[in-house]
């Protein structure tokens, strides 16, 4: 099984993570990053522990997603080849129709 963070997802990642390391400090931004690598470990063991997000009913793929945090979301699908594709990051307290556009 492999992980590949998506452009867009990684770019998404790092506007959290910078949002987090201005507004609550460094430590909070270690805790942070150690919740990514906990999350992303957790889908390797288990890809589809995700549960099927109802943002993305009616694609041509089945998106699942995960909580990060009580905060962050994280949104992937893993293809025919057993890789996960995380697509998406964000902030559950923004928008989600926004940030759900760029995925097919």
């Amino acid at each position: 099984m492999k992980l590949i963070w998506e452009h867009i997802a990684k770019d998404q990642l790092k506007e959290v993570a910078g949002y987090v390391r201005k507004s609550f400090g460094l430590n909070r931004e270690k805790q942070f990053q150690q919740e990514i690598r906990y999350a992303t470990r957790m889908l390797l063991l288990n890809p589809y522990m995700g549960a099927l997000d109802p943002l993305f009913s009616g694609r041509s793929i089945a998106y699942r997603s995960i909580l990060v945090n009580r905060l962050n979301k994280m949104v992937y699908y893993v293809d025919n080849n057993d890789i996960i594709h995380i697509s998406a990051f964000w902030d559950c307290r923004r928008e989600p129709i926004q940030q759900t556009k760029h995925l097919e």
